[in-house]
């Protein structure tokens, strides 16, 4: 099976972190986002990926060909003109074969083999309680009738997770280029979520799946509980000389830790150094350094360095931070 992974977003709820790198290479549990998700897609059998890049682009690239020996193909979003614009620039993946679609800032935890067999179209749903933040989906028995994009007024609970598979690869294509031919937007951009609602207007009967394990990394609140919640699905890492460590954690075997107390919830990166610390529910990303200090539920950017006296703090890359005691 191919997949199709949009990652071309600037992800301007991240900043500070997305000055110098693109979203979906931001770490979480110590590895990018976009390698979680790829990691994720060889266990579902997947060997093909199309990837959709645009801000920073060579970054994904240069990260995907170093570390994944996938078939994978780089299509670039020049102009970000919403999801469906995403998609129809890589149109020329949407062939004969089914497709898996993938948001790029979202990690999940969900068997995909049933839809392996299944001859319906179907999109992953989760139950929300503010569906006008989402594209949500009304039913009419077991298959879809409608799709709307984010709402005013919520319609249906059921969000689309940024997980579609589609059966028939040929009628999407065809029903992006109509929209874009026609200038069809919504909230001013061109949207998957209308393509897919003209699928369904010509025939094309989608289902849906649950999609209980599903986690949002748009947004630094929401990054950190990915980190939790990845974290407390793998074993916790041996425990440095000197140190107290509090599952769960990730510290890289490359990371130097000293007299500190780690966890839970911690990221300790590749090459980061944590010496007399104190470190909580936080995420201290590649060749960062921390010291003499004490953090919780903080994100500290690669390279960048902290020490003195604090409680939380999201730094970028390569920021100095010295604060006094």
């Amino acid at each position: 099976m191919r997949a199709i992974i949009p990652v071309a977003g600037i992800g301007t709820r991240l900043r500070p972190f997305t000055h110098t790198l693109p979203k979906v290479l931001v770490n979480v549990a110590g590895k990018p986002i976009l390698g979680h998700i790829l990691d994720a897609l060889i266990v579902q059998d997947v060997d093909e990926v199309t990837i959709i890049t645009g801000y920073k682009g060579d970054l994904v690239e240069q990260y995907v060909t170093s570390n994944y020996n996938l078939q994978t193909t780089f299509v670039e979003q020049s102009e970000m003109l919403g999801l469906g614009h995403a998609i129809w620039c890589a149109r020329e993946s949407l062939a004969d074969e089914p497709v898996l679609i993938i948001l790029g800032d979202t990690v999940f935890d969900v068997d995909l083999g049933i839809l392996k067999t299944s001859q319906f179209s179907s999109l992953g749903v989760k139950t929300v309680d503010d569906p006008r933040r989402f594209g949500v989906v009304m039913k009419d028995g077991a298959f879809v009738s409608r799709l709307v994009e984010k709402p005013e007024t919520p319609v249906s609970n059921l969000a689309i997770v940024g997980l579609y598979y589609i059966a028939h690869p040929h009628l999407l294509k065809d029903c992006l280029s109509e929209i874009i031919d026609r200038d069809l937007r919504t909230k001013g951009e061109y949207q998957l979520t209308d393509a897919l609602q003209m699928m369904v207007d010509r025939g094309e009967k989608f289902t849906t799946f649950d999609v209980d394990g599903w986690h949002d990394c748009g947004k630094p609140e929401t990054l950190l509980e990915t980190n939790r919640f990845l974290l407390n699905n793998r074993p916790s890492s041996a425990s440095p000389a000197g140190c107290v460590i509090v599952p769960p954690v990730h510290i890289d075997p490359s990371a130097i830790v000293e007299h500190s107390v780690i966890g839970p919830n911690a990221t300790v990166s590749k090459g980061a150094v944590v010496r007399n610390s104190i470190v909580r529910d936080s995420i201290i990303s590649d060749f960062a350094s921390v010291s003499d200090i004490t953090i919780e539920s903080s994100i500290i950017g690669e390279n960048a360095q902290i020490s003195g006296k604090f409680a939380s703090i999201n730094i970028g890359d390569a920021s100095i931070v010295r604060l006094s005691q």
